[in-house]
């Protein structure tokens, strides 16, 4: 029954993909969501409807324009497709329950703030505030409990206190979206947070490899790392805690 949802519900995620896109590229901008319509970035030609359709387009049309020939940057489709497949690894994972959805719309905020994250090295408010306060709200209705508000608070202190220590490390963005991790994964948020540095060490050190000291003047954004580790913790978090606190008193 799961994987039957599931596979229904990877068409809609491509769909909602595509609209992720939109805001990623709109947001940073300050432009309309709604107008105009999807057009060339270099030529500023109207897309069709046929150059429009999620990863496939993009596949036909081998990444370029149809008119300017400009390429398309590999973004869009992979793009497209993470959010498929978190809305259907969601759908698997939470079957028919409105948890569901809203796992599907942190996943997709995630992927959003990722993106606007390593193209413009921001997280923009206007994406993160609205999400910390719509899921601490709707976790709070289907599992009344404190926890998503502590996990919320906890996890932007914890941020808060690591920018203040080392500020050209940690930006005021990731204090802003660990509210929506906490908000989301109550006390599993340990483990995505967790996942998350751990995720980020692995490049610091192959930048340091590298570069020496002048490492230190690359800015490496630690968004995507958060959501990488906040998918691992929504999928896995309670059996990683679990096995972890039986590997330590075991």
């Amino acid at each position: 029954m799961d994987v039957a949802l599931a596979a229904f519900a990877f068409a809609p995620g491509l769909a909602l993909g595509s609209f992720v896109n939109v805001v990623a590229a709109r947001v940073p901008l300050r432009r309309s969501l709604v107008s105009p319509g999807s057009a060339c970035m270099s030529c500023g030609h109207e897309i069709g409807w046929r150059d429009n359709v999620p990863v496939l387009s993009w596949l036909l049309l081998r990444g370029r324009c149809r008119h300017c020939q400009a390429a398309i940057p590999w973004r869009y489709p992979a793009v497209e497709l993470v959010s498929a497949l978190l809305v259907a690894g969601c759908a698997w994972r939470f079957g028919l329950h409105p948890e569901a959805l809203v796992a599907a719309a942190f996943c997709l905020v995630l992927v959003a703030i990722s993106a606007t994250d390593i193209e413009h090295g921001i997280i923009p408010n206007r994406i993160v505030l609205p999400a910390a306060v719509v899921i601490l709200a709707a976790q709070t209705a289907i599992h009344p409990s404190p926890q998503w508000a502590v996990g919320a608070l906890g996890a932007s202190g914890f941020l808060f206190a690591a920018a203040l220590i080392a500020p050209r490390g940690m930006g005021m963005g990731d204090v802003k979206l660990a509210l929506v991790l906490g908000a989301m994964l109550g006390t599993t948020v340990t483990v995505g947070m967790m996942v998350g540095l751990l995720a980020a060490v692995v490049p610091a050190i192959v930048l340091f490899i590298r570069l020496g000291v002048g490492a230190r003047k690359v800015k490496l954004p630690f968004g995507p790392f958060l959501a990488l580790g906040a998918v691992v913790a929504l999928f896995a978090g309670h059996e990683l805690l679990q096995g972890y606190w039986t590997l330590v008193h075991g």
